[in-house]
């Protein structure tokens, strides 16, 4: 269990960062820059709960931003071993699986797409669909500290599926109120 009695330390008054293992890193280190998208993710995903009751929906939401903490202690450990242990907090292919799951379910009853859609919809959708664009930006951050790191492959294909998981999502929500916003092309001109 996690216990801060003090939430300043003055550790990283010098521009570094501890990670799990005790080294430290540069705040601007892309393993940090991954692991602040991830953070601004899960907040999005915060702010989308806000919006909505209790119910099926937020259960799975909240669930996702326990997974986000996961993955954020598992960027935050250094190392090329991706087993999951008491010492080390590492996302799993089950959990992956469970977002591929969830995305098939959640997809079953939404009308196929005919357009690209437009971020926007009631409160919770819109909410959603900044976190998607948040999660995509992770994956992204993840991708190219992976080049030069050794990042879990698990934690990579999560960050992959929770973006298509929140576009879902967002359309759902959308549907039980006006649906999804479509973008007609040019229709500025």
């Amino acid at each position: 269990m996690v216990r801060l009695n003090k939430i300043y330390t003055r550790t990283g008054d010098n521009g570094t960062t501890g990670l799990v293992d005790g080294s430290r890193v540069a705040k601007d280190d892309p393993r940090l820059a991954a692991m602040g998208d991830v953070d601004e993710t899960n907040s999005a995903i915060g702010v989308a709960l806000a919006a909505l009751d209790d119910g099926e929906i937020a259960t799975i939401l909240r669930r996702i931003q326990n997974d986000l903490f996961d993955l954020g202690a598992d960027l935050a450990t250094p190392g090329d071993d991706f087993t999951s242990s008491d010492m080390a907090l590492r996302i799993v292919p089950a959990q992956v699986a469970r977002l591929e799951a969830e995305i098939d379910r959640l997809n079953e009853g939404l009308e196929p797409l005919r357009s690209f859609i437009l971020p926007g919809g009631n409160p919770a959708a819109a909410a959603l669909h900044l976190a998607r664009a948040a999660a995509r930006r992770a994956e992204r951050t993840a991708v190219n500290a992976a080049r030069t790191i050794a990042l879990n492959p698990a934690a990579l294909a999560y960050l992959n599926r929770l973006s298509d998981h929140l576009f879902v999502t967002a359309r759902l929500l959308n549907k039980a109120s006006d649906g999804d916003i479509l973008w007609v092309p040019g229709a500025s001109r």
